[in-house]
């Protein structure tokens, strides 16, 4: 299981964008929970505090019932706490095909997995629900150790965030081979020292990874 001198001895996925399909935008998640067009969702002072607020979020800096007040607050009437919800809960719309078949390359082989994901509670309750059991994100709950972001209290790419997921699994960075699709996030990743590929969200991304995990040594699948 070597890319060169390399011996990867743990797969980390993010979530979003990698195993999940999620909206890209505010805007496209206001769309995706059925609300009529806004030009909310164009004012770059309400983007910009909207991800300052998301951050917090995905921190666990602010309760979600704050955040949607929070959220529903700077909107300029485009939302109630309800309706900012609503499009929180639109935001993830399932796995992308093919994910099962990295997950049973990695088994056939003993190879651990891990996740480390930028979420927030809501989201974290569908993609993994404490009885472990999901039949809407069934992959992700195959996934043998989950880390969000909240629970951390640190977020992607800050390299805090990577150091702690190593002393919570004890592995090392030579070690870890990461899939995220944030150019950024893989950036910080390899400053640790792991190995990290960025994964494009658009296009097969079970195709991409199989394409890594065999390039790396790890499965022989692609």
């Amino acid at each position: 299981m070597s890319d060169g001198e390399r011996e990867i001895g743990l797969v980390v996925f993010d979530l979003g964008g990698v195993i999940v399909r999620i909206a890209r935008s505010w805007g496209e998640a206001h769309e995706l929970a059925g609300f009529l067009p806004h030009p909310i969702v164009e004012s770059e002072q309400f983007v910009a505090e909207r991800a300052r607020l998301a951050h917090e979020h995905q921190v666990g800096a602010i309760e979600p019932r704050d955040y949607y007040a929070a959220v529903a607050a700077i909107s300029q009437g485009a939302y109630d706490a309800a309706g900012v919800e609503q499009i929180i809960q639109a935001w993830t719309r399932g796995e992308y095909p093919g994910i099962d078949e990295v997950l049973d390359a990695l088994a056939a082989r003993g190879v651990p997995t891990a996740a480390l994901s930028n979420t927030n509670p809501p989201h974290w309750a569908r993609l993994s629900p404490p009885n472990g059991v999901s039949t809407e994100y069934p992959n992700v709950v195959r996934i043998e150790r989950r880390y969000p972001s909240h629970l951390i209290g640190l977020a992607k790419p800050d390299p805090a965030i990577y150091a702690a997921f190593e002393a919570e699994t004890g592995a090392e960075p030579s070690e870890i081979l990461f899939f995220d699709d944030g150019e950024e996030n893989v950036d910080a990743a390899r400053e640790r020292g792991w190995a990290a590929e960025v994964i494009d969200h658009t296009d097969d991304t079970a195709a991409q990874m199989l394409y890594h995990l065999d390039r790396y040594g790890v499965t022989g699948t692609a």
